[in-house]
């Protein structure tokens, strides 16, 4: 007789070997034109979309638990119409995972370091369109759910067991650089990367939140090269990995100011704070207000300056003035006056709150506006029917808009985003044709968890 875990096997082999029984997942694309995403929390919101001609309806993402890029790459996907099914460790605890970035997706939790755990995700992956692996280098490979098990090797011309498998691989520093197997976050990268000490400012150079190397050089370029593989594969029938590393990720993103400051244009001084764009340029700069919030300014072209400097001066008393000097258009040409005019701007924009100047410069060409705070900024992005406090997904399509549309009657569209870890875990069993008895055997030999109760 079979153990438990040697039965579950060969449950998941016969059903891949037999396509008499063969259980595909359920889809949602073809059983109706109107579905809903699960309700994760009873303030959630439940969505309604038709998913049937969404730019990525019918490919399935098997997407491995990991830090913010992972997660990031995977809700883009489902935001436009992607099945992304998210690989969690099995957990007895309830403390909630910090991964906000689950919405659309279903979540599984289950342990593949064990017999019956590995074979439930190299199903699920055999599956799969998409896999996304954040980890290090070598832990897929220890995991034996590697590149090769799935795509197999043309060196040694072994055969994989999914060919078609787009293999995203997303990683901090390079796979073959001498950081490889060392820890770091955004920042570690965006400072290897050269970036950070371009940014504007005089001294110690001032990091800005995680988006850059993170979501923009991380997650963004990992979904742009899965598309690229996935489109490439309606030419050639088959998958390849995709590699991904936020270092090259964030230089390839700032390939213009690089290269700009490489030929040694004014656009990028040789040192920080001594280019146009970096800080050291009074006309591309923040000012703070007398209410001690801040407006930027953005006049580069001579017209905007123009327009600029005849909006500001003019909301100045006219004997407003530094030791009775005023500028001109004139000074924008004349780096040795930029000191100057910096002060002059300074004390100006000093001499009101933001609100004034926000009011004075609003529907012109002159290039200034107020920086807001996260609260203001949703509220100019509202609209009728979106609560913009959460980013709905982007760009917008006009034929094959994204999953999600924000609920205006949602209390907390936030929490639509929380996906607990194992929520899904019976159902996406079921769909790979495993009976109550199956995972009971699951559970018994330790691959599965109870789904966690969020204390939030």
């Amino acid at each position: 007789m079979l153990q438990p875990e040697s039965r579950l096997v060969t449950v998941l082999e016969h059903r891949r070997t037999d396509t008499s029984r063969e259980i595909f997942w359920v889809d949602y694309l073809k059983a109706s034109s109107l579905t809903y995403l699960d309700v994760l929390h009873s303030t959630a919101i439940m969505v309604r979309a038709s998913r049937n001609n969404l730019p990525l309806a019918g490919i399935k993402v098997v997407e491995f638990a990991g830090l913010a890029p992972g997660p990031m790459a995977g809700m883009i996907l489902a935001d436009f119409g992607a099945d992304v099914v998210r690989i969690d460790r099995p957990t007895a605890s309830a403390v909630p995972t910090t991964d906000v970035l689950g919405r659309g997706k279903r979540s599984i939790a289950i342990n593949p370091k064990t017999r019956s755990g590995y074979a439930v995700v190299r199903e699920l992956v055999e599956r799969a369109d998409v896999l996304i692996d954040p980890f290090r280098p070598g832990v897929m490979e220890r995991l034996k759910l590697g590149p090769e098990v799935f795509l197999g090797n043309p060196a040694t011309k072994s055969k994989g067991v999914n060919e078609k498998l787009v293999y995203a691989r997303l990683v901090g520093f390079p796979r073959t650089g001498p950081h490889k197997d060392m820890a770091g976050h955004d920042l570690n990268y965006l400072a290897i990367s050269g970036v950070l000490s371009m940014f504007p400012g005089e001294g110690k150079p001032e990091f800005p939140l995680n988006l850059l190397a993170d979501f923009a050089g991380g997650a963004l370029m990992c979904v742009v090269g899965i598309l690229l593989a996935l489109f490439e594969r309606t030419r050639s029938g088959v998958g390849q990995v995709v590699d991904t590393d936020m270092v090259t990720g964030v230089r390839y993103l700032a390939s213009c100011p690089l290269l700009l400051s490489q030929l040694q244009l004014p656009t990028f001084g040789e040192t920080r704070a001594g280019g146009l764009l970096d800080g050291g340029c009074p006309f591309y700069n923040v000012y703070t207000c007398a209410d001690g919030r801040w407006v930027s300014v953005a006049c580069l072209e001579p017209q905007f300056f123009r327009t600029f400097l005849t909006r500001f001066l003019g909301a100045l008393p006219k004997d407003f003035s530094i030791g009775g000097w005023r500028p001109s258009e004139a000074d924008q040409q004349d780096r040795d006056i930029w000191p100057r005019l910096k002060t002059f701007l300074e004390r100006g924009f000093g001499s009101q709150p933001r609100d004034y100047w926000t009011n004075v410069f609003h529907g012109t060409d002159a290039c200034v506006l107020p920086v807001l705070e996260r609260s203001e900024a949703a509220v100019i992005a509202s609209t009728p029917s979106r609560n913009a406090m959460v980013p709905p997904p982007h760009p917008g399509l006009s034929r094959t808009p994204s999953v999600l549309s924000p609920s205006p009657t949602s209390s907390n569209w936030a929490e639509s985003s929380y996906l607990p870890p194992g929520a899904h875990t019976q159902r996406i069993l079921s769909e790979l044709g495993l009976s109550s008895d199956d995972m009971a055997a699951l559970r018994e030999e330790g691959a599965l968890g109870k789904p966690p109760v969020a204390k939030l």
